[in-house]
């Protein structure tokens, strides 16, 4: 089983004595909060943490493009990639992802392809549509998303595979471009797709064969995900293999559950508390209604699931300690063994092949991030490596 740390970079200092009424940070946020030395320092220390997590030997570093917000300094993933590409030497760097609907897509084909040369064929592009305050921010209408994505990544692609291709689209058009550099891996990097649930974004993956990672709140929702995923994959004639999947998780190892709790669960109620809607509308409902995403967007969804589909802002910003206390128990939190344990027990359920652990969400302290990464790659990350998810259960299920 392969091991990525997904680091989402948030901002070095804890802003929740900012919220409002409404229990939301103030959005937009003032330039008076964002401390340009503390940005740098925390471009520093990840930087810093990234190179431990190559010599360590995890098999790759991800990150993703997020905008406007503490929540992550990381506004252009890219130019992250190619800092890391010089730090280190072996990880895999996963970019996850560029927005396809919010840029333009041969300077992407080209960005990557320079990436994928000065990393020695080290990259993974992952592709995504984002979320609505990204549209917000660079004037997309939300229900133009779908189109403009799926137009991005064919022009990507061919701009990638093809000696010279012209593309005339309803967003872009090109004619007669030979891209240079090509990318150093041939056709092109890797492509994976992260899903929040959408049936077009899960039946699109699966007729192109690309990998995806269901970033979803429950794993009931999760299963319903895959399920679908595995049943339009044989549907083009392929069977779900553990390669098409990943899954993510917070970790956090320490000498006991309570233990991981006492030090751990500031930091995670921060992140959903403070940092994970702000300036962004989760609700499903209400993304239907924005154009964003289909009436049919949910309709494989198992009823006992609808509630986790619907990500409601206020099951994160209402977020309680009590309540942290008891996804804990459910969580890979605590001793080495516990954190194995199910984290092997979450890969085989989901038939998964790739693990992407978050060990600094809310922004912890730098020492106590590099010692996750140190005791983890001690006491956990041999286990992991030598794990075989043989088959997906969902094969069977298509």
């Amino acid at each position: 089983m392969k091991v990525f740390v997904f680091d989402l970079l948030p901002y070095d200092t804890h802003l929740a004595h900012l919220k409002q009424a409404d229990g939301e940070l103030p959005y937009p946020l003032s330039k008076i909060h964002c401390d340009p030395k503390i940005v740098a320092r925390t471009y520093d220390e990840h930087l810093d943490a990234w190179e431990e997590i190559d010599k360590l030997g995890f098999d790759g570093i991800a990150f993703n493009e997020h905008h406007t917000s503490p929540y992550g300094l990381m506004n252009s993933p890219n130019l992250l990639a190619a800092a890391a590409a010089q730090r280190t030497k072996n990880v895999k760097l996963l970019i996850y992802a560029n927005l396809l609907p919010l840029h333009h897509p041969l300077r992407l084909a080209e960005e990557l392809a320079m990436l994928d040369c000065m990393s020695h064929g080290r990259i993974i592009s992952g592709f995504a549509r984002g979320i609505p305050r990204e549209y917000q921010v660079h004037g997309v209408p939300l229900s133009e998303s779908r189109e403009r994505f799926e137009e991005a990544y064919e022009i990507v692609t061919k701009a990638w595979s093809q000696d010279v291709f012209s593309a005339e689209g309803k967003f872009n058009s090109y004619k007669d471009i030979a891209l240079w550099p090509r990318p150093y891996q041939q056709p092109g990097p890797p492509v994976w797709i992260p899903v929040t649930g959408s049936r077009e974004s899960i039946e699109w993956a699966a007729a192109r064969n690309i990998p995806i990672t269901p970033g979803v709140a429950s794993e009931g929702l999760r299963n319903d995900v895959i399920k679908l995923y595995a049943q339009s994959l044989a549907q083009h004639g392929r069977t779900i293999t553990p390669d098409h999947i990943s899954v993510p998780a917070n970790v956090f190892v320490a000498d006991s559950k309570a233990q991981a709790i006492a030090q751990n669960a500031p930091y995670w109620l921060y992140f959903n508390t403070a940092l994970f809607s702000h300036g962004n509308f989760t609700e499903n409902s209400k993304q239907m209604g924005s154009g964003y995403v289909s009436a049919s967007a949910n309709n494989y969804v198992s009823a006992e699931n609808l509630k986790a589909a619907e990500r409601a802002r206020a099951d994160y910003r209402n977020m309680t300690m009590a309540d942290v206390e008891k996804q804990a128990q459910n969580m890979p939190w605590g001793s080495p063994d516990e954190v194995i344990a199910k984290l092997t027990g979450m890969a085989d359920r989901a038939g998964a092949g790739t693990l992407l652990i978050s060990m600094n969400r809310g922004s912890m302290p730098q020492d106590m991030f590099l010692g996750q990464i140190r005791r983890f790659a001690r006491d956990v990350l041999p286990a992991l490596q030598a794990y075989n998810v043989k088959a997906s259960p969902f094969a069977k299920a298509a």
